[in-house]
């Protein structure tokens, strides 16, 4: 898109701009480029790759967390952190709340049925609360057997995607449209693995999450317009299975090691929303990204790292050949896979 200003005195300015996925635009005269070099260079930690980030922890027998933690401290204070994090972690939490407490029909034509909703009103019983922390705290009483663990996992994410498919609000996660795993993941630490979760453990939590999206983003993609589904779903499910991994007492090694097994099974995804809008089969997407982000977390914490055939660094790679081989019509546009073989008349 091109912008043009003419001023008084005939002075014409003019400025294009570039939508290039995963909620980015760039200016195709890049001014900060370098500027933004500079500012890496100055990190005490820079990382481009899984095996630098691992070089960092195992220099300072560090946490993935910790390091990304330093990084952040170069350029904000740690009031400034904890306050945009802790931000990040209650508009989640809100928006869970949200879709789990919302009925009706999603617009845009398709008349998909939330099911949040329903699916919660099974789950909680008759426990009640007065807002989304008391809502946590209640969940914490719920029976939790295999099947319902499923079916919280699922609702979590469910949720977030049916407010994102309503025009609410959520946390770009890496996209709006993989937005729902990994709340619903760190959602599932808080109410099902450990009841005395607190902030310490979001923290760290969104930190490796963001870790392992930025490797992605400078590897590969994280744009479905890019690189299909496979840079959404997949990368979001990659992220939520690292953190995931270090709150459970992961090594770095297993922390990356489960962030490349939930983008191995993810491979190839492709990107076919119905009618445009993400919601078909975009929605149930995200509470299988989070299933598998779990999974692959308790695959990594029972494997040993040395053991490892297939490293990070590869699969963020394999994961970019595959989105440049991908038929465009495979990427956002709407014009193949389900997207094609199903019709909103069918709807």
């Amino acid at each position: 898109m091109k912008f043009s200003a003419t001023l008084d005195n005939g002075t014409i300015y003019e400025d294009t701009f570039y939508s290039i996925g995963g909620g980015f635009v760039v200016k195709e005269e890049r001014v900060h480029a370098k500027e933004n070099i500079q500012v890496f260079k100055t990190f005490p930690h820079p990382i481009n790759s899984g095996v630098a980030l691992l070089e960092h922890c195992n220099k300072g027998n560090k946490s993935i967390s910790d390091i990304v933690l330093e990084n952040e401290l170069s350029l904000r204070t740690a009031e400034q952190v904890d306050t945009d994090l802790k931000a990040v972690w209650d508009t989640m939490l809100e928006c869970m709340h949200i879709g789990c407490h919302t009925q009706g029909t999603l617009p845009g034509g398709l008349n998909v049925r939330r099911r949040a909703f329903d699916m919660h009103e099974k789950l909680k019983g008759d426990l009640s609360y007065n807002s989304p922390e008391e809502w946590l705290q209640t969940i914490r009483k719920t029976e939790v057997k295999f099947r319902q663990i499923l079916k919280w996992v699922s609702c979590f994410a469910l949720s977030v995607n049916e407010v994102n498919a309503s025009l609410g609000r959520v946390v770009t996660a890496p996209t709006n449209g993989s937005a729902g795993v990994i709340p619903a993941v760190l959602m599932y630490y808080m109410v099902i693995e450990n009841h005395n979760a607190n902030f310490s453990h979001i923290k760290k939590f969104l930190l490796v999450a963001g870790e392992i999206g930025s490797l992605f983003k400078k590897g590969a993609t994280i744009s479905a317009a890019m690189g299909g589904c496979q840079a959404e779903i997949g990368v979001s499910s990659a992220m939520a299975a690292g953190a995931l991994t270090e709150l459970l007492g992961g090594t770095p090694e297993q922390v990356l090691m489960a962030a490349e097994i939930a983008m191995e099974h993810h491979l190839g995804l492709t990107c076919d929303p119905i009618g445009g809008l993400v919601q078909v089969p975009c929605i149930e997407r995200n509470s299988m990204g989070a299933i598998k982000a779990i999974n692959a977390a308790e695959l990594a914490l029972d494997t040993d790292p040395a053991n490892v055939k297939v490293p990070i660094d590869k699969v963020i790679n394999t994961m970019w050949e595959t989105a440049k081989d991908m038929n465009s019509k495979y990427k956002e546009t709407s014009t193949g896979g389900l997207a094609v073989g199903v019709f909103l008349s069918d709807c």
